[in-house]
């Protein structure tokens, strides 16, 4: 299919899918090396290929044997100069939305993550509140927290949960391997069986649980008791030799 002529030039679809694709790449390429000592390198990479350029133009032999006989050697040494840029461009792949769904490594990790930091805050008597995302969206709970998209880790957590930090009231929004936001907002149960029984992050952690299929992790700040409400219904001092266990299952059914 050919979108459009110019005299000898054709240009069809598949070219054009072929240009997006290599700008993509490029694109990529550049966002990864922005501000790294990489960029420097690139400079001289081109510099260098500009001379080639203009060796291989005029015809001048001595340069054109020269990068002839250099290509190969200049493509190993790109390999081992660009090496830690290669591999986090090949994890950053391999972490991409449209593989997720086929690659359940990164999930235990986040879940190992949330983990740590849950067992720490029950340890500092901390309270926590930790919405995990599934299938349904929790945009909307997002928006009313303060919008983070961090990388999940265990000690983000916790700081994010100290007392008396500017986030550390709200919940906390967990989407695959990011903190979306901190400080949210979520609804509270009407539920009659546990109106009176507990505190405000146990009902807003069933509340959240009961219009979504989000998993949900309660850390007790006066008992340090950890919870976790799913499908609108709290489970509550789940031991820490289980917790593991059940947070797993919960998120995987």
């Amino acid at each position: 299919m050919s979108l459009f002529q110019l005299d000898f030039l054709k240009f069809g679809l598949k070219d054009l899918v072929d240009v997006l694709i290599v700008s993509f790449i490029i694109f990529q390429v550049l966002k990864l090396v922005k501000g790294t000592r990489s960029v420097q390198i690139i400079v001289g990479f081109f510099l260098v290929a500009g001379v080639a350029f203009v060796s291989y133009w005029f015809q001048l032999e001595g340069l054109t044997w020269l990068f002839s006989n250099l290509t190969t050697f200049g493509l190993i040494v790109l390999v081992i100069v660009f090496q830690p840029e290669l591999r986090s461009v090949l994890a950053q792949f391999g972490q991409s939305r449209l593989l997720r769904r086929f690659v359940t490594l990164e999930q235990r990790k986040s879940l190992e993550e949330i983990t740590r930091a849950v067992f720490r805050l029950s340890e500092l008597r901390h309270g926590g509140l930790i919405v995990i995302e599934r299938r349904t969206g929790l945009r909307n709970f997002a928006e009313t927290g303060k919008e983070l998209n961090a990388e999940l880790s265990a000690e983000m957590l916790i700081t994010l949960f100290t007392p008396y930090t500017p986030l550390h009231d709200g919940a906390v929004i967990v989407s695959g391997e990011y903190i979306v936001a901190a400080a949210a907002s979520l609804p509270l149960t009407n539920n009659p069986r546990y109106r009176k029984l507990y505190g405000m992050r146990h009902k807003a952690a069933i509340g959240v649980s009961e219009v979504s299929d989000a998993v949900v992790v309660v850390v007790s700040e006066e008992t340090s008791q950890i919870s976790i409400a799913f499908e609108g219904v709290l489970h509550r001092d789940i031991n820490k030799s289980e917790f593991r266990d059940k947070l797993t299952e919960y998120f995987k059914k």
